[in-house]
């Protein structure tokens, strides 16, 4: 087992970790220290007006989560689709053996909290990385990311979609115990991002990737047993403003009526390290998109042979795919394009390319688009379908919005046609 925190040490023993030793204020500030950080890791020692440490752009590319996970970049899809189909529940562990319980606070005060406030738009100070974790008589457990606007000394404002946990919610009459974990290991937070069917066990999927054991909390919730901070909270019947508030696209997201989360009691490791999460930056691209390519890959692979899926930092790490398939036949790639809609519903453009392509490679993408198709043959458009709300260009009320499909594949008949040109295989440093 691994935690964050164990991850944490282990790039600062490399020197992957910047550290910011001066003050910084959560309003503003740290997310802009984050946001010209690009793809390092950064931990603030000393946050304004709290005592607590953070750390941001924890998991800005491949390379790094594979790291975590004890794998390559090539490995991570087939780990997660295979940790989708073949889940395992974790162990749990007694209270006193938990990291996550050497602390309790009875009386919850948000404002001590290193939160940020990231763009001068935004509605309050957010937390963006953390994970709710309910339980269902019928169903049993879920997991899923919720972003939550500080309101007040114990409340938050949570952005709630029509999914899992709304169900939960109201099948329980309204009000709904959850916990809320912060500074999760990345098995389990990229298995709270997967959409899996309603009764699926996320945990079962982050065991999968990576053992983990859990701990149960006073109301009766799990959660990692190593994690940084986990709340015992409510959601409760109340409705406040939540937003705007900036998401994957980069853009804001609109002012919208959600329900409020109450803090009952907080949980944490000795000199706990707040996840302080980019909104549309490289981490949070990372850790939305990525957890989408597996429900892809399986839903593709239904259909044809799936080789490789890469949701795209350039399409939000949301909007646009790009999924390469060992063609068989001539209506593979269609069959593809329809079931890679499938996979992921939010997705707005998909690209099919056959193996000989790098679907990481814009330039190799791109070139295929150049050399392979021709638009009134193999772009195709479909008008009217639901897509997501993060996509500004799509109707604000409905989120109707068209898709497009591209086959960039070769016929078949004629692949030695479209092939490209191939030279010798050399060693340049022996020549320059």
């Amino acid at each position: 087992m691994k935690s964050f925190r164990d991850f944490i040490s282990e790039i600062d023993r490399e020197g992957m970790l910047r550290k910011v030793k001066r003050p910084v204020s959560p309003g503003l500030e740290l997310a802009s220290v984050l946001s010209y950080s690009g793809k390092s890791p950064v931990l603030f020692e000393s946050v304004a007006g709290s005592q607590w440490r953070a750390v941001g752009n924890v998991f800005p590319t491949r390379e790094l989560v594979a790291r975590y996970l004890g794998t390559d970049k090539k490995g991570i899809l087939p780990a997660l689709a295979g940790a989708i189909k073949s889940p395992s529940l974790p162990g749990e562990v007694p209270a006193e053996s938990a990291p996550v319980m050497e602390n309790t606070v009875s009386e919850p005060d948000l404002s001590l909290f290193p939160i940020p406030i990231h763009t001068e738009k935004d509605g309050g100070p957010y937390i963006a990385s953390a994970i709710v974790v309910a339980n269902d008589p019928e169903h049993g457990r879920n997991s899923s990311f919720h972003r939550m606007m500080v309101i007040g000394r114990d409340r938050l404002a949570v952005r709630i979609l029509p999914r899992h946990l709304n169900e939960y919610i109201t099948r329980a009459g309204g009000t709904l115990d959850v916990a809320v974990v912060i500074g999760s290991p990345i098995n389990v937070l990229l298995a709270s991002a997967i959409s899996v069917g309603l009764g699926d066990d996320e945990f079962g999927i982050a065991n999968a990737l990576m053992p983990f054991s859990t701990v149960k909390l006073g109301n009766g919730v799990s959660v990692p047993a190593d994690a940084e901070i986990a709340f015992e909270a409510t959601i409760t019947e109340e409705m406040h403003d939540e937003g705007p508030f900036v998401d994957l696209t980069e853009t804001y997201d609109i002012l919208r009526k959600q329900r409020v989360m109450r803090v009952n009691r907080i949980h944490h490791r000795n000199n706990p390290i707040f996840h302080a999460l980019l909104p549309g930056g490289l981490e949070h691209k990372i850790l939305m998109g990525m957890p989408r390519e597996p429900t892809i890959f399986n839903e593709v692979d239904k259909v044809c042979e799936c080789k490789e899926v890469n949701i795209t930092p350039g399409g939000c790490s949301w909007l646009h795919g790009v999924v390469s398939i060992s063609k068989k036949s001539e209506d593979d790639a269609r069959k593809a394009i329809d079931a890679a809609f499938r996979g992921h519903k939010s997705m707005k453009h998909v690209v099919v390319v056959d193996d000989d392509i790098d679907v990481f490679s814009p330039q190799e993408v791109e070139w295929a688009i150049a050399t392979r198709v021709q638009a009134d043959r193999d772009v195709h458009i479909f008008p009217g379908q639901k897509g997501s709300s993060l996509d500004p260009s799509a109707d604000p009320s409905t989120c109707i919005t068209a898709k497009v499909g591209i086959d960039a594949t070769m016929p078949l008949g004629r692949r030695s046609e479209f092939a490209r040109a191939k030279y010798l295989d050399i060693r340049i440093g022996d020549y320059i």
